[in-house]
Formats: structure tokens, C-alpha cells, sequence
């Protein structure tokens, strides 16, 4: 059986509940699938993780958002978006994963998930970024002791790891290592760590860097990854470092693909950036939307919560505006 809906949503993460609240407001007949769990990205964060952002800065609809930290973290940030969905009882659909999208002639869409079959007249396409993480393409890569992701610090406990990348992830991570007992080596790329670092972290792990604490390989790739050890490339030449775990977080891209698989163009110059007017968030497909840190395409730095919320209002009044005027045509 199709279920007939005026909008899906694909994603609900913050900015597709977003999106579902102003469906809402504006008594447009939504729904919202999401492959995972309910704001599965964040979810998938470290434990321990605190946000750049300040709490009314992560808030939705005028939400009020209250953290008990100047900085809300990873489980404050939970909660709060567990309870806008559920106190204003959004239509999600969770672990329900899309498996096709098919444009028809009256410009509608045939979607079919793992579940269910919808007709919906517009799409909005909220699926982050944090799925697909940016491979170091190196012989080892796949053993089981490499992770591109960090979820706390107890099994590394008493083990020596290589931490890949200088970003706030992987900051985080060898800090919290280190001071849980780890043995933490850092192999960057480039010449010092991330200048986007927040900035109450950078001279933590500049200042453990520098006496020791942490060992820091700057200018500096993997070439290969052992069972035991992994070997280096680094400025005074080749290095093999004996080595229990590998941690790489060099970072994640949105799922292209899929987004190909639309017919959404998108530039073919390094970044990947999705065609979409800005003013509406509408792609180069009619009734097919675009919102939060997708539109980035490789610059997954650019689009956010804070600066992403307004997507939201922009895409529902568009979309409100195109069935005020086919009611006035009808």
C-alpha cells in the first residue's frame, strides 16, 4: 500500500526535525524517515563530547534549550532534541532506511524505503554528512584495529594509539586517551593542529605536545598499517612505529552518490557542491530540497546547526507558497 504525503523528509537529525516543525506550523502533511536512530549523527558522537556551539545557538523553533555548561554536551544535546520530537509528537519513521526515489510525470515522487512505499509531492533531503568517513586509502587500512570513529577512551586503555588528523575530533580523542592511561601518538598532515580547534582545547594539546605527553608527527602521512606497528612518512624520512590501535579521524562526507541518484547535479570540482537556489534551498530538481550541512558538499565545516536552523523556515514557506498557488489554479 502507497501512503500519500504532501512531504518526506529524509534525515532526523536536528535540522530534519526542524524542517518537521515547520511542516507542522503550517499544516503541511509530512513525514520523516530516518535510517538510524532518532538524531543519529549526534548519537554517534563521543560520549564525552562538548559542542562549540552554545545551547540557544543549537535551539529549534524558539525551543528554549537549557544546558547546565557554558558549552551543552553530547547528551544534554539528546535530550533536548528526544524531547521537541517527542512532546510535539513529529511523525518519524526510525531504522527505516530509503532504497529509491523515482520522479514521476505530474512532478511528484515514488519513494520506497526498507518499510513502507510513499507518494509524496515534495522531498527534503536532511542526511548530514557523518556516514561515510574519508578513507586513508593505505595498505592495512582494514585491519580490525583500525576505527574511523571515536567513541570513548577505555579500550585504548594502557595501548598505544596513533590518533590520524588535527581537527576537534581527533584533539578530543587524544586528550582524553592520554588521560585515561593511553599511550597517544598523533600522525597531521599538515604543519600544526587545526585552527578550527575550539579554542579552550588548542593550547591544551599544544601545551601536551610540547612536553611529551602526547607524541606529534606534524607534516606527516601513513604509508602502511601492521598488525603490530605502522610506518610513516614524516619530514626526517621514513618511521616505524610500534602500534596497537589506529584511530582516523580525517573527517566524513555526505553520501554523493545518493544524491546523484536523484538528479541533483553537482560540481565536479573537488568540492561537490549540490546545485540548489539559495533563496528556497530547492535543487536543480523541482520540489526537491536541500538542507543543513549537505549543502556544503565537501566543505562540511560550512553548514551546521547554528547557521543551518533558517533552512528550515525558508523550505516550508516555499513549499507552502507552491500549494496556496495550485489551490488559487484548482
Amino acid at each position: 500500500m502507497t501512503t500519500e504525503k504532501e512531504v518526506l523528509i529524509i534525515g532526523a537529525g536536528p535540522i530534519g526535525i526542524a524542517c518537521a516543525l515547520e511542516c507542522k506550523k503550517r499544516n503541511i502533511d509530512y513525514i520523516v524517515v530516518e535510517k538510524g536512530t532518532l538524531t543519529n549523527s549526534l548519537y554517534n558522537y563521543p560520549l564525552n563530547m562538548t559542542f562549540f556551539s552554545t545551547s540557544e545557538k543549537l535551539e529549534i523553533d524558539g525551543i528554549p534549550f537549557i544546558s547546565n555548561n557554558p558549552k551543552p554536551t553530547r547528551n544534554e544535546a539528546l535530550e533536548y532534541y528526544r524531547r521537541v520530537a517527542t512532546s510535539n509528537k513529529l511523525h518519524i519513521n526510525l531504522y527505516e532506511e530509503i532504497t529509491e526515489v523515482e520522479k514521476q510525470v505530474d512532478g511528484s515522487f515514488i519513494v520506497a524505503s526498507e518499510k513502507n512505499t510513499f507518494k509524496v509531492n515534495n522531498i527534503i533531503v536532511s542526511t548530514g554528512f557523518y556516514d561515510i568517513p574519508k578513507l586513508l586509502n593505505v595498505p592495512g587500512e582494514d585491519l580490525p584495529k583500525v576505527s574511523h570513529y571515536y567513541k570513548e577512551a577505555h579500550p585504548y586503555v594502557m595501548q598505544k594509539s596513533i590518533v590520524v588528523g588535527a581537527s576537534n575530533s581527533s584533539v578530543d580523542a587524544a586528550l582524553e586517551i592520554w588521560r585515561k592511561g593511553g599511550d597517544v601518538t598523533m600522525v597531521v598532515r599538515g604543519s600544526s593542529i587545526g585552527e578550527r580547534v575550539k579554542y579552550w582545547v588548542k593550547p591544551d594539546i599544544e601545551n601536551r605536545i610540547e612536553e611529551g605527553s602526547i607524541k606529534a608527527y606534524f607534516n606527516s602521512e601513513i604509508k602502511k598499517i601492521k598488525k603490530t606497528a605502522i610506518i610513516i612518512d614524516t619530514p626526517e624520512g621514513i618511521k616505524t612505529i610500534n602500534n596497537d590501535f589506529v584511530i582516523a579521524l580525517t573527517g566524513y562526507r555526505p553520501d554523493f552518490a545518493f544524491l546523484e541518484t536523484l538528479g541533483i547535479e553537482l560540481s565536479k570540482e573537488g568540492k561537490y557542491f549540490p546545485k540548489y537556489n539559495p533563496d528556497t534551498m530547492e535543487t536543480n530538481v523541482p520540489n526537491l530540497y536541500l538542507a543543513g550541512v549537505i549543502c556544503g558538499g565537501m566543505e562540511t565545516h560550512k553548514w551546521f546547526i547554528e547557521n543551518s536552523r533558517v533552512h528550515a523556515k525558508v523550505i516550508a514557506a516555499d513549499i507552502s507558497d507552491k500549494i496556496n498557488i495550485s489551490k488559487r489554479c484548482s
